[in-house]
């Protein structure tokens, strides 16, 4: 007779502490495997019409990896350009590709799906056209077959909390998770029929429609806040150049209305037949006695700049450099023995258009040990790479900042915080931080260039005014972004009743 056991301590939670006979093990030993939350979908997924993914795909390749990077060129897709359903192109990059250069099968051909693999795992892009882009060996490019599942329903499945799930419970490497070929060849895909497939796809369509609709409308009120700044301090920027953050979508360069991540250029983007960025090249002559112990690229010496810096001085408020209402700038160190938990060590990624972010933080072990502690009401910035955000830190608990981040200690005594914040962000700042930045390939910013932004200092009570009404418009736009999600888990549970009820 075999031997049973049972655990009969109902203070043990079954998800964390359970029992599992030989039998049931598959391939792994690991427990987690075994106690995942994806398990109690999968009991339910058995009950109704499924495949392993192997039984709908025609091929699986990785892209090639690449490092010489270009001006322009063919667009090269990274894991960070693709979410859930879309491509983000605000930090695309691009490389000089030959495609004799590769054999393997990477040609992105409508109806197949793209689906990261590293790093941030599992996000999938049902392709709705063919493009011209080359994908990092960090994503997976699958042939499907479409007569036999509709693409757009397996990428709503895939990145659905289902599917989500499932590539959790998959997933190879405990810091950095990664999926392998093998591992989503045995993903279990429900198989309703083809018009319960088109039903989702419907629903799925239909929120998204209302979340393009909030997102716009965030947008606008986000982008509006330039203009009530400019206007509040009496200041009128020069016509004919414009502000890009360029997005390629549809074959289609567009500026986005957010101002985050904005980069000043006087040239005009376009995209050519296949899908490139090309830059038209302006010329213009400075004088010797301009540059004369100055610098000699021409970026920094176009006329517009001088045209901007003729504005400032138009404004209602008088203009001081940022080192005269500041008590401190810093940096912090470059540390690397990361914990499950812990200190929050800020990094680039965190910081994003006026507020601090911790998805995808790391942790480091105690305070004592380090120097570059930051505490609530203290500005951060990035040093290196996405250069011209800043952040508000509010957090009661302190971080520690990495050595690509500044820190900046505001005298509160001159300037209102949040007002800080607030210009910082602004097309006023950015413009002057990206004449003074330096590096083609990834931008820096040196202690010397904060020190000496121009910002406008009006009386404190008129900052405090100015900084009210940015935060009330901010509130607005998070409100609608707060429906969207909404939206999206609404979406979620409709599209789970169907698979699983």
């Amino acid at each position: 007779m075999a031997n049973t056991y049972t655990i009969t301590n109902p203070a043990h939670n079954p998800k964390r502490v359970f029992i599992l006979q030989k039998s049931e093990l598959e391939k792994r030993l690991d427990p987690e495997y075994y106690g995942h939350i994806y398990n109690e979908y999968d009991k339910k997924l058995r009950l109704k019409p499924f495949k392993k993914f192997s039984q709908i795909i025609k091929s699986i390749n990785n892209g090639f990896d690449f490092r010489d990077y270009k001006e322009s060129g063919t667009p090269y897709l990274k894991v960070a350009n693709i979410r859930k359903g879309e491509f983000r192109f605000d930090k695309i990059q691009y490389i000089d590709f030959n495609s004799s250069e590769i054999s393997k099968n990477i040609q992105l051909k409508k109806g197949n799906i793209l689906l990261t693999r590293k790093g941030t795992f599992g996000y999938a892009i049902a392709l709705e056209q063919d493009y011209d882009f080359v994908i990092s060996s960090e994503v997976f490019y699958i042939e499907i077959q479409q007569d036999v599942i509709n693409p757009k329903f397996l990428e709503i499945f895939f990145n659905s909390e289902i599917g989500q799930a499932q590539f959790d419970k998959n997933k190879i490497g405990a810091i950095m998770g990664s999926l392998s070929q093998d591992a989503i060849r045995e993903l279990k895909i429900p198989a309703p029929t083809i018009e319960i497939q088109k039903e989702i796809v419907s629903i799925y369509q239909k929120y998204i429609s209302q979340k393009q609709t909030n997102e716009a409308e965030a947008s606008t009120l986000l982008a509006s806040i330039d203009d009530y700044l400019l206007g509040e301090l009496g200041i009128t920027l020069p016509q004919g150049k414009t502000y890009f953050n360029v997005r390629l979508q549809n074959n289609v360069a567009e500026p986005k209305a957010e101002y985050g991540n904005y980069r000043f250029v006087k040239e005009k983007f376009e995209l050519n037949q296949q899908s490139k960025l090309v830059q038209q090249k302006r010329m213009f002559t400075t004088n010797f006695s301009e540059v004369s112990g100055s610098r000699l690229d021409p970026d920094y010496h176009k006329s517009y700049y001088k045209e901007f810096y003729n504005t400032l001085k138009s404004g209602v408020f008088g203009f001081v450099k940022l080192k005269e209402i500041t008590t401190k700038i810093y940096t912090g160190k470059g540390l690397y023995d990361y914990l499950p938990k812990g200190i929050p060590y800020l990094n680039v990624n965190n910081i994003k258009k006026y507020e601090v972010v911790f998805e995808n933080v790391n942790y480091l072990d105690e305070y004592n040990k380090y120097e570059n502690i930051i505490s609530k009401n203290q500005i951060i910035t990035g040093r290196v790479g996405t250069i011209g955000n800043f952040a508000k830190y509010e957090e009661v608990f302190n971080a520690l900042i990495s050595d690509n981040v500044f820190a900046l200690t505001m005298n509160e005594v001159i300037v209102n915080i949040d007002y800080a914040n607030y210009f910082l962000n602004s097309v006023l700042s950015l413009t002057q931080i990206k004449r003074n930045s330096r590096g083609a390939v990834q931008e820096v910013i040196s202690t010397n260039v904060l020190n000496e932004i121009q910002i406008p200092v009006p009386p404190l009570d008129k900052q405090k005014e100015i900084a009210d009404h940015i935060t009330n418009i901010r509130n607005q736009a998070q409100a609608l972004k707060d429906q969207t999600k909404d939206l999206l888990k609404k979406a979620s549970e409709e599209i789970e009743a169907i698979l699983l009820n």
